[in-house]
């Protein structure tokens, strides 16, 4: 068998022509064909490179996106679903990229999801973003991203009823919190992060830095900043490619939000600035680098629309459990400069990289769609012109709770707002509100271990 690592330093072609001699140099063993699910799941099909060099149409029923994450369906009024109409992979060939953990030769593509008259399916999560994305070309813009994802290694957990714990380290031990920024902690783990090194190199994959968080064996991964769909694909392919390296030395990678009690949460930090598609210069600062009319606006437009998009933010019961006053996590929609307790963040940079850092958003997100409502709620407050608050001085955690903390009052945010409804299509909408109310509501049959402890025999 050929092993996997032939495939090292290879320019894969991205043509379909030149596909098919490049499957056969290369005896390419298997194409897995996939879409992210609502919940930035990757589903799709595996095929053979023969099959998918010769093009045909290949699909997926519409009920794809009507599963809650614990695989349970939706009730959902829809002929579409209803009837299991089928929806057609469209491969985006500049995401073909090979599986470093496979064990012999293959290859990964990111489709989108069309009808099977060419129009695109409006709620899948990737033409979701395509469409907010399209709102900011029509005026001109580009949306510039850099996201930064935290997630925790645990020892392998077979029994959910189990709190989670530090994985073993090379040292025998296993690791502590309150070890922040500490390289010393990075060498403990040192075979899972050289693993995601080498992944992310095979699947050419941009790591900016790697830092050790303020939880037990927890880490943050930055990316390098550039356009928003990439970036979205580069998120749905790194927890993927980071479960698989914590599994190849036999331990977990988790992405909740709030793994651990009382350790820090996992966020997705999103880094934000808008270029002009003509000048390529960003429209956050002027000819004098001082910030514009438009970089005000977009703090304004966050602080207006992000409660009403908590519920992509923040898609699940675990997620509202990182905004605690005493905890990392922000509480409220404040912003600041250099302040890292307020929800919007402007961080230290030169004028020409002037930008807006949303910290609301937690790393169990789906890439897609979080990206895609914190772009949203800055477009509209460009195009409506919303003036922000003055800028938080001090410790935003003094100030008040400023978004739903659980998940059914941000759904009941989400369905009020008719110009978030709007921007993200009745369609979308409809079904992610029914999504994570059934989510939530499945969520309430489980009587957790406080429960047990405080009220079994108190109440």
């Amino acid at each position: 068998m050929i092993s996997q690592s032939i495939l090292r330093d290879v320019i894969i072609p991205k043509d379909l022509e030149n596909l098919a001699d490049f499957f056969r140099e290369y005896r390419i063993d298997e194409i897995e064909c996939t879409i992210p699910d609502m919940h930035g799941i990757s589903r799709g099909k595996a095929m053979p490179p023969t099959k998918f060099a010769q093009s045909t149409a290949t699909f997926l029923p519409f009920s794809i996106f009507f599963q809650t994450i614990t695989g349970a369906y939706i009730e959902y009024e829809s002929k579409d679903y209803d009837t299991e109409k089928d929806l057609c992979l469209i491969p985006d060939m500049s995401t073909i990229r090979p599986i470093p953990w496979a064990v012999s030769p293959s290859l990964h593509v990111i489709h989108d999801l069309h009808y099977l008259d060419g129009q695109p399916v409006t709620c899948a999560p990737r033409n979701v973003l395509k469409h907010i994305i399209g709102l900011y070309q029509a005026k001109g813009w580009n949306p510039v991203v850099a996201p930064e994802i935290e997630f925790y290694l645990t020892k392998r957990n077979i029994n959910p009823d189990h709190p989670l714990e530090p994985p073993v380290g090379r040292s025998g031990r296993q690791s502590v919190g309150n070890q922040a920024y500490s390289m010393m902690a990075i060498d403990e783990y040192s075979p899972v992060i050289d693993a995601i090194y080498e992944y992310a190199e095979s699947q050419s994959l941009d790591i900016e830095t790697i830092i050790q968080e303020g939880g037990p064996a927890q880490f943050e991964i930055n990316l390098n900043h550039g356009d928003a769909l990439e970036l979205a694909d580069s998120v749905f392919l790194f927890k993927r490619l980071i479960r698989e390296a914590a599994l190849r030395h036999d331990c977990y990678a988790t992405f909740m939000a709030k793994p651990m009690s009382n350790q820090p949460g996992s966020a997705m930090h999103i880094h934000q600035s808008i270029d002009d598609i003509t000048t390529g210069k960003n429209i956050f600062n002027d000819t004098n680098d001082q910030p514009t009319p438009e970089f005000y606006n977009f703090i304004g437009g966050h602080q207006k629309y992000l409660s009403s998009v908590m519920c992509m933010l923040a898609p699940y019961v675990n997620s509202y459990r990182r905004y605690v006053a005493s905890g990392s996590a922000p509480i409220n929609l404040e912003w600041g400069h250099d302040n890292r307790s307020a929800g919007l963040r402007v961080p230290n940079s030169a004028p020409k990289a002037r930008r807006v850092e949303n910290r609301i958003a937690g790393v169990d997100t789906n890439p897609y769609l979080a990206i895609a409502a914190s772009l949203a709620t800055g477009y509209l407050g460009m195009v409506n012109k919303i003036e922000p608050s003055a800028a938080f001085k001090g410790e935003a955690y003094e100030a008040d709770y400023g978004f739903p903390r659980e998940l059914r009052l941000a759904v009941a945010e989400f369905d009020d707002c008719e110009e978030i409804r709007e921007i993200f299509g009745k369609q979308f909408s409809g079904i992610y509100s029914a999504l994570k109310e059934q989510e939530y509501d499945e969520s309430m049959n489980v009587v957790t271990p406080w429960e047990r402890e405080h009220l079994l025999l108190t109440v």
